[in-house]
């Protein structure tokens, strides 16, 4: 049976090529878009992490499956609670609202991970959220400073204190996936969960798109 971080990187490379392609994430990444459009990127990954740090710390903090890849030094929330004031010089509870709104899209990614988790939809989205945190995210957060002139405290999100290689954590996190005794069946399961979280995450940035015409809007919020 190939090994669960083989068929992890594999069998999800469809659906991670998708999410990275979109419109909003291109013209972002490019400059053609604006800090109003980062803060609201940055509403819709608070929205997703406080569900998913909320749940595995409820719920999962002693699962066979999922308890040894738990780390509180990926923990992403209070950064992004402390991203968005930064950026808006507002508090959160302030600062989400009608202008900086949760999206539909993620909306049902909070459902999925609050309503329909299990420890292999946990696990997946464990991986596809911090591991890709720790490689793309970093390219990211270089493009978005240097596109949009963000000040290093709107861009905590990026920094994980206490990983200074993080090649070398995402290798040890690899040999952990591999390391898990499941059966094929449950190996499947996460396989299509991580699946899944991509495309979650890839109907996030369709309806982030679909709103670019709030982000001139915003500002005066950022």
């Amino acid at each position: 049976m190939p090994s669960l971080s083989h068929l992890l990187r594999t069998e999800t490379a469809g659906a991670h090529e998708r999410a990275e392609e979109s419109r909003f994430v291109t013209e972002l990444m490019q400059g053609g878009s604006c800090r109003g459009a980062y803060a609201m990127l940055v509403t819709q990954h608070r929205a997703i992490y406080h569900a998913m740090e909320g749940v595995l710390r409820s719920s999962y903090a002693d699962d066979e499956l999922v308890a040894p890849f738990l780390d509180p030094r990926l923990d992403r929330a209070a950064a992004l609670d402390a991203d968005l004031a930064a950026l808006t010089g507002l508090p959160v509870f302030e600062a989400v609202g009608d202008r900086l709104a949760v999206l539909p899209a993620t909306r049902a990614y909070v459902e999925v991970l609050e309503q329909r988790h299990s420890p292999e939809v946990m696990l997946a989205n464990h991986y596809v959220r911090y591991l890709g945190d720790l490689s793309g995210g970093q390219i990211v957060a270089a493009h978005i400073r240097r596109r949009y002139d963000l000040d290093p405290a709107c861009l905590t999100f990026y920094r994980f204190h206490g990983i200074d290689d993080r090649n070398g954590y995402k290798e040890a996190y690899r040999a952990r996936l591999d390391a898990v005794d499941v059966g094929e069946q449950r190996q499947r399961a996460i396989v299509d969960a991580a699946v899944e979280s991509f495309e979650l995450n890839r109907a996030v940035f369709a309806d982030l798109e679909a709103s670019q015409e709030r982000f001139h809007r915003l500002a005066d919020v950022t």
